[in-house]
């Protein structure tokens, strides 16, 4: 019998334990990422010929990233790796990539799952468009793949975990933090803890790195309310002025700014792929929907991790798993049904903990109805929160796509990954309508820039 073409896009966590799940059942998958080495952005591997510790890179999770790039180092002569290939469209069982820049191909597929992840969520501030203000990822990418910080002076702000696990990172690595500036409240915290002690592990560590910031004497201030990273064009950032909780203007003096509130599913193969998607009201986002295991509502297309339910590292391994189990199931071949009730237990526990999250470090989309009509909100087309306004008020673009058409905001190059969340919130205040009935920024192939080189050696061969 011929194997099943299985296609799993993604070897951050989610991505590499569906692959080794499908390996112990026999198969030998297409494994397609878009990085140059495995583990994701939580767990990104330093560059070949860098030798920085485990401890230094990843900290508390150390032990993880190293069980998870083994993993993939045991199954990777067994599946068919494809690094530093983008999955750029979705078609009708057709999976289109390309590879290097240059050589497309049409991989036709039977199960396609996908681990695309998630990536920073961004709310504009005055300023923020100036060199040397970086989101929270970057950051982490730019101490992990390169050994470096982003300024010789740094404030993180923003609010959630990973706030704090970069600046806990950074101190780590010998880089001065200013301070840490978190939108929520130290109440909000408190009121969460019920929901957030459903995995008390995972509080502790949270907790822990806020001692690693206080012990190395970083300043942590919540309840701040952001008002403007200063600086000029040709010098870039060079402080940021905030509300502290008290309602006093404080200023830091700083070279860069690390800018994050969460995380935003990747959800843009999922649209191509014709997934039907649904409104959740907790994180005021559109995320796709799927079953309990990980089916999405078109046949032979699968979502498991941050993609399509925002759980953290743990969430995904899990939720991998749980897909490669359903997709053995729906393709007639050996699975190991007794382990899913298990793995759908984990879920739920996890996400009682997203949803006490949520409450604890919540999405301050008021900011974007404070956000001045100067204020950049889409930095790649440099549209403003006026020009937002204006389309709102005088053109009738109340919904986003009808907005972007009107005024090109989510049409550059990150193509509405920065700026696609807080458009939406400006949209809704200004025609003062509830989120969710603006819509969402539909996804286009592709879903990240081609090279014209790739226009011309198009992908019409599967292989």
């Amino acid at each position: 019998m011929a194997q099943p073409r299985v296609i799993v896009v993604g070897t951050g966590p989610a991505g590499v334990r569906c692959a080794e799940t499908l390996v112990a059942a026999g198969l030998s998958p297409t494994v397609v990422d878009e990085g140059r080495r495995d583990g994701g952005q939580i767990y990104r591997r330093q560059p070949e010929g860098f030798t920085r510790p485990y401890a230094k890179l990843y900290g508390s999770e150390a032990t993880k990233a190293e069980h998870l790039h083994r993993s993939f180092e045991a199954i990777r002569s067994k599946v068919d790796y494809r690094p530093e290939t983008l999955a750029w469209n979705v078609t009708a069982n057709t999976l289109h990539v390309v590879h290097d820049g240059t050589r497309t191909a049409a991989l036709p597929f039977d199960a396609l799952v996908v681990c695309s992840g998630a990536t920073d969520r961004l709310m504009p501030i005055e300023g923020w468009h100036l060199a040397g203000c970086y989101s929270l990822g970057a950051s982490q990418i730019a101490l992990k793949s390169q050994a470096c910080a982003i300024g010789r002076r740094v404030v993180f702000m923003g609010t959630g975990p990973l706030l704090y696990l970069v600046a806990s990172q950074y101190v780590q690595a010998g880089a001065t933090v200013l301070a840490v500036l978190d939108t929520s409240r130290f109440s909000q915290l408190v009121r969460a803890l019920p929901a957030l002690a459903a995995r008390p592990g995972l509080l502790l560590k949270g907790m822990a790195l806020n001692r690693i910031l206080r012990k190395a004497g970083v300043p942590v201030h919540s309840g701040i309310t952001p008002l403007r990273i200063t600086g000029a064009a040709a010098t870039g950032v060079q402080g940021v002025t905030v509300l502290d909780a008290n309602g006093s203007e404080q200023h830091f003096d700083c070279d860069s700014v690390a800018l994050g509130y969460h995380l935003r599913a990747e959800s843009q193969l999922a649209d191509l792929a014709r997934c039907e998607f649904r409104f959740d009201a907790e994180s005021r986002q559109w995320l796709p929907k799927i079953d309990g295991d990980g089916r999405s509502t078109t046949a032979g297309v699968y979502l498991a991790g941050d993609g399509a339910r925002i759980l953290g590292a743990d969430g995904a391994e899990a939720a991998g798993r749980l897909a490669a189990l359903a997709v053995l199931s729906d393709l007639g071949r050996r699975a190991s049904p007794d382990q899913m009730p298990a793995l759908r237990r984990t879920l739920d526990k996890m996400d009682r903990f997203r949803r006490g999250v949520m409450k604890a470090f919540p999405w301050p989309h008021a900011q974007a109805a404070a956000l001045s009509d100067s204020a950049v909100v889409c930095r790649c087309e440099t549209i403003t929160a006026g020009e937002l306004r204006r389309v709102v008020n005088d053109m009738g673009g109340t919904e986003m796509n009808r907005a972007k058409a009107f005024s090109r905001v989510g049409m550059g190059r990150c193509q509405g990954r920065f700026c696609g969340h807080a458009a939406a919130e400006v949209v809704a205040h200004a025609a003062g309508v509830p989120i969710e009935m603006v819509g969402r920024l539909r996804g286009q192939g592709p879903v990240k820039p081609l090279p014209m080189a790739a226009l011309e050696n198009p992908g019409a061969a599967n292989v």
